[in-house]
């Protein structure tokens, strides 16, 4: 069948300087130049027409819904373009409840269609030869931009305008597109899918706040958080550290609800039992905070999200963690 290419919004979309206009699937694929001529059946679908600042885990869910039919009908893979602003959070999303061989890959745009130098059309071309190539099968979410194939696992966005804006700085890219052939260097480990079939409403009473911690923070804007939120993910500094202040704060938390601590850093791990003062890694470990791992603070969040809206208990979320950290 070839590959399914479902459109949402972004930069990729943008239609000129006409307020709220976005162009169609259809319109953003016919400008790139060769697609027609790779000989791969391309399927076009429009999904939501919304920047991804605007986008929900529930409508990302379902968006992977429409992927899921599209593979079970024969679909080898499927392409999404969306803007770039969560591009990063969405693939993770997708990629914790994708449970196809077919690559799911994820492309965009940081320069509007108009611009000069867009990137858009060759994102779009990049992202279709990975996702009907055969090395790329297995492989979960993808996010192909710039030439380079990322696992969604990995990928963050790097800097505000630039086109070389997505990397993966803890792991690298997994592949590369070179003249036109995918080459893949690496296979990210893959794991049991969660579920995709979460009731939306859970999804969405599955509060999770995050707190990025900060010079002299004591902790005031987490009062009363266990009465309006089901769990807390906190972004420390370096290798998962706090005030020494803050420390008991988030210790009481941890007592109604979980608590992740990863780090602000963007990319290494937190440690475990490095350091022991107040507020370090041990001590906050001691005192209930569960071990993020090498997960960034906005993936942590995703993953937390999920697993609440399951109904996993305090165990089944450390042990999450522990697998996907």
């Amino acid at each position: 069948m070839g590959v399914v290419l479902l459109a949402l919004g972004g930069t990729i979309s943008v239609a000129g300087r006409t307020q709220g206009a976005r162009l169609t699937g259809a319109e953003i694929t016919a400008a790139v130049p060769g697609l027609a001529d790779l000989g791969i059946p391309l399927e076009v679908r429009d999904v939501r027409a919304v920047p991804s600042g605007s986008l929900t885990l529930a409508q990302i869910l379902d968006v992977v819904d429409v992927a899921s039919r599209a593979v079970a009908e024969g679909a080898d893979g499927v392409v999404v373009t969306q803007g770039t602003d969560t591009l990063e959070e969405t693939a993770f999303l997708v990629d914790l409840v994708w449970p196809h061989e077919a690559p799911f890959v994820l492309t965009g745009a940081m320069r509007q269609p108009a611009m000069a130098g867009a990137d858009g059309p060759a994102n779009v071309l990049a992202a279709v030869r990975v996702a009907a190539a055969r090395d790329t099968h297995g492989a979960g979410a993808l996010v192909v931009l710039n030439d380079e194939v990322h696992a969604a696992r990995w990928v963050r966005k790097t800097h505000s305008t630039s086109p070389a804006t997505f990397a993966s700085p803890s792991a690298g890219p997994l592949g590369h597109v070179v003249e036109g052939r995918v080459r893949m260097l690496l296979a990210p480990p893959r794991h049991e899918p969660l579920p995709a079939g979460i009731d939306r409403e859970r999804l969405q009473a599955a509060r999770v706040a995050l707190h990025v911690v900060t010079l002299d923070d004591d902790g005031t804007q987490l009062h009363g958080l266990e009465a309006t939120h089901q769990g807390l993910v906190v972004a420390g500094f370096g290798v998962g550290h706090v005030p020494d202040v803050l420390a008991p704060r988030l210790g009481a938390l941890a007592e109604h609800l979980p608590v992740v601590l990863t780090s602000r850093t963007g990319s290494g791990s937190v440690l475990r039992h490095t350091y022991s003062a107040p507020g370090s890694e041990t001590d906050l470990r001691r005192r209930g905070l569960i071990d993020g791992g090498f997960l960034d603070p906005y993936k942590a969040r995703v993953l937390l999200r999920l697993l609440l809206a399951t109904g996993a208990g305090h165990g089944d979320i450390v042990e999450a963690f522990a697998l996907r950290g």
